[in-house]
């Protein structure tokens, strides 16, 4: 076994095709995305088109090109979503359960992968897998506060009730692996977590684990201190893992399957290009009302802000959804 490495964009459908047809791909694990909460919120539209479009121009390209296997790397925070991130990742499920219930493809922007409007037969297995955080992978918490404990503190927490899901990354690569060889077709994998941990709990352990002393009321003489940052937008206490409650085992007793709610391929197809003309034209209140219509649970709990363009007070007062 050997690595190559390729350069591309999931936004680059004949790129993709190239790979998958010159390297004879058979599987597929789709893990590209923008992930940080804060950036996506405040980056809608390339949060929308990278996690979304993305997702999309890849699987046709699985498509298209005969791979047998295509697993989603997923997230918990897909689960009734309190930001745009989280409702990008289910909105990339949805397409792929859509995709998965279609045995010929007529596919989206059929022009960008250089073929005709004929349907395109699907014998590609698609797997969604689900899960929360991964020990220090790129973005956890743990380089995060190696880094402050290492420069003398403080060691900052959102909130001292905040508590995630973790898992290694053996283990993660492991179940990904198993429940993407179960797949049918369509499925949506949960992985076992275990139980959430408290972050502040995790950071005190860390401390101690340096070597160091917590600094508190306790022991004002302490060498680290925990400081709380408060919630960062959109931000969860209690991250999920299930949107329903149909859920059922399978043959792994740390994988589930979850039986969550799907839309047809055309109709899902409209929603994406109407989504898309709301992000050409920097409507993203509407962009935001087609997400209420159509995540299941999604619930945003601040105003729609673009860094780019500061605000979009500027949009027309009468702005629909069409």
């Amino acid at each position: 076994m050997y690595l190559v490495p390729v350069l591309g964009s999931v936004n680059d459908p004949r790129r993709l095709m190239d790979v998958m047809s010159t390297y004879g791909v058979n599987t597929v694990y789709h893990a590209a995305a923008y992930k940080h909460v804060p950036i996506v919120e405040h980056n809608m539209s390339q949060g929308l088109r990278n996690n979304v479009l993305g997702t999309l121009y890849t699987a046709q390209a699985a498509i298209a090109c005969g791979v047998e296997r295509f697993v989603l790397i997923s997230t918990d925070k897909a689960v009734r979503p309190t930001n745009v991130m989280g409702a990008s990742k289910r909105l990339a499920e949805m397409v792929l359960q859509a995709l998965s219930r279609e045995k010929q493809v007529r596919f989206y922007d059929a022009e960008l992968f250089g073929i005709g409007h004929e349907p395109v037969e699907n014998n590609t297995r698609f797997t969604m897998v689900r899960f929360g955080n991964v020990l220090g992978s790129s973005g956890s918490v743990i380089p995060l506060f190696r880094e402050q404990i290492r420069v003398g503190g403080p060691v900052t927490v959102t909130h001292p009730e905040i508590n995630r899901y973790f898992m290694t990354i053996p283990e993660a690569s492991q179940l990904v692996i198993q429940a993407g060889a179960m797949g049918e077709g369509g499925d949506v994998f949960v992985l076992d977590m275990g139980s959430p941990v408290k972050i502040v709990d995790l950071a005190k352990r860390m401390i101690q684990l340096s070597g160091l002393t917590l600094k508190d009321d306790e022991n004002p003489d302490g060498e680290i201190e925990i400081v709380f940052s408060g919630l960062r937008p959109e931000e969860k206490l209690y991250e999920e893992l299930l949107i329903g409650d149909n859920v059922t085992g399978t043959g792994h007793e740390r994988i589930c399957r979850a039986n969550e709610e799907w839309l047809p391929w055309n109709e899902l197809q409209a929603i994406i290009t109407q989504m898309l003309e709301t992000l050409h034209g920097h409507r993203y209140r509407v962009t935001r009302e087609l997400l209420l219509r159509y995540v299941n649970g999604f619930r945003p709990s601040s105003n729609v802000v673009d860094w780019l363009y500061r605000s979009v007070e500027h949009q027309a007062v009468n702005d629909e959804v069409a």
